[in-house]
């Protein structure tokens, strides 16, 4: 057996045995859920009603109860979309790459990451639909022949490359998934007392003994998953930022956003990881799993994606200045110096100044700061989106220049999917093992606190 050297920190703290490992993850599934939990459920479901019922609002009245105008004819829909997507990135990181790695730091987060990642994704999926304003002829976007005749979609459109993409990375990270999650639910099969669940989680278990042979199996598929999975991290946004770049509009058409997009996607992922991994280490008495080293590790990651993106944007204002073009430099004059110059100054605050606050290790490892770090990047990428998208307000005719202003309709889409989707994060830390019990397993003997000590 490997040894990992004295100077790492054990990433399982406490003297656990297998045994403390499978109670402290599937006692909360066995047992009663605790009054918060219910206290919560409920206002996030009512937050997702709310949300619910604009959307049934705007598929029945139209768009135009949306803030758009003759300038600006994507607002808040394809922010939030963009938004939502990049939140999705760091559970496919966390489960793909660093696998292929071989980071044992991986265990104790992926599978949290992993349901974010695909809650992400199914709210990002809400914003183009309901942009279709008749979403009832939502199927003209795949590429099969209709009773209207020939009429094919456009493959040149980016937007059409969004529908592939998204749907293609939501296939295989549910598929990672649900894979990851098998042996766990055998554990919880054979643990829980209720006919009913019992039955439920053997159905989703599907056979599984522990048996060598499954075990062999489980590792080849979920190395050929992650292989396919790594791709995707780097496509999904690059092609979403095309929704941008292919355009010829000052400020948009430009080669950088590929990259930049995908370091901003990481950044923002792993920014809401730390937040709802935060909260479910206190409340979940997860402590000796999700440790201050994880959280260092995550911290570290974004940090370097924030480095990443603050580069961008410098860049962006140099080549703009340096290219002579008038209309370009007046893109981003408009971004700083605009109307909109308080969500310029939110972005570049919240994305490139406050995260080299990571720097100092006393910050980086502070389960205070890092919590409060994390909602203001997740902020600032959400503002990110949006200054991208208000640049085009002011467009060649200044008779024309108007301001968006959000209607409660907005509003409402808005944070109604953030209901939804805390809705379903509830119930899914009420239902599934939230830690991959199995995999931190693996690691025990050779990352616990307890057997380093005694080596």
């Amino acid at each position: 057996m490997f040894k990992e050297a004295e100077i790492r920190e054990p990433l399982v703290l406490g003297d656990k045995s297998y045994h403390d490992i499978t109670n402290d993850v599937v006692g909360p599934i066995e047992g009663k859920a605790p009054r918060r939990w219910y206290i919560a459920l409920a206002i996030t479901s009512v937050i997702a009603l709310w949300g619910i019922g604009n959307i049934m609002y705007l598929i029945g009245t139209g768009i135009g109860v949306w803030g758009l105008n003759k300038t600006v004819g994507w607002a808040w829909d394809i922010t939030n979309f963009v938004w939502w997507v990049g939140i999705g990135h760091a559970g496919t990181l966390i489960s793909a790459v660093l696998l292929l790695f071989r980071q044992k730091w991986r265990m104790a987060i992926n599978r949290s990451a992993e349901a974010m990642t695909i809650f992400a994704v199914m709210m990002a999926a809400i914003f183009p639909g309901i942009h279709m304003g008749r979403l009832w002829v939502g199927y003209w976007v795949f590429p099969v022949p209709n009773q209207y005749g020939s009429l094919w979609v456009n493959f040149n459109s980016p937007l059409l490359w969004d529908v592939f993409a998204i749907s293609t990375y939501f296939s295989v990270s549910i598929v990672f998934w649900y894979i990851g999650l098998i042996p766990d639910f055998a554990t919880i099969r054979d643990r829980i007392k209720s006919p009913v669940a019992k039955k439920v989680y053997g159905i989703l278990s599907c056979g599984w003994s522990g048996r060598a042979k499954h075990w062999t199996r489980f590792e080849e598929v979920s190395l050929i998953l992650a292989g396919i999975a790594t791709p995707l991290v780097f496509s999904v946004h690059s092609i979403v930022s095309m929704d941008f770049a292919t355009s010829v509009i000052p400020g948009w058409h430009t080669t950088i956003f590929p990259p930049y997009f995908v370091s901003g996607a990481v950044f923002s992922g792993f920014a809401m990881v730390q937040t709802l991994l935060l909260i479910i280490r206190k409340t979940m008495h997860l402590e000796e799993y999700i440790t201050k080293k994880h959280m260092e590790y995550m911290n570290i990651v974004i940090l370097v994606t924030g480095s990443i993106v603050g580069v961008a944007y410098i860049t962006e204002l140099f080549i703009a200045w340096y290219s002579g073009v008038e209309y370009e430099q007046f893109a981003f004059y408009n971004r700083a110096f605009g109307p909109y110059w308080w969500a310029y100054l939110a972005m570049m605050s919240c994305n490139v100044i406050i995260p080299q606050l990571f720097w100092f290790k006393k910050i980086r490892t502070s389960f205070y700061w890092t919590y409060i770090l994390a909602i203001f990047v997740n902020i600032g990428m959400w503002f990110e989106r949006f200054v991208i998208i208000m640049s085009v307000q002011r467009d060649y005719l200044p008779s024309s220049w108007s301001m968006f202003y959000p209607t409660f309709v907005d509003l409402g889409i808005y944070i109604g999917t953030i209901g939804i989707f805390l809705t379903m994060y509830l119930l899914y830390g009420r239902y599934f093992p939230v830690l991959a019990l199995n995999e931190v397993k693996t690691i025990l003997k050779s990352s616990g606190e307890y057997y380093k000590k005694k080596d």
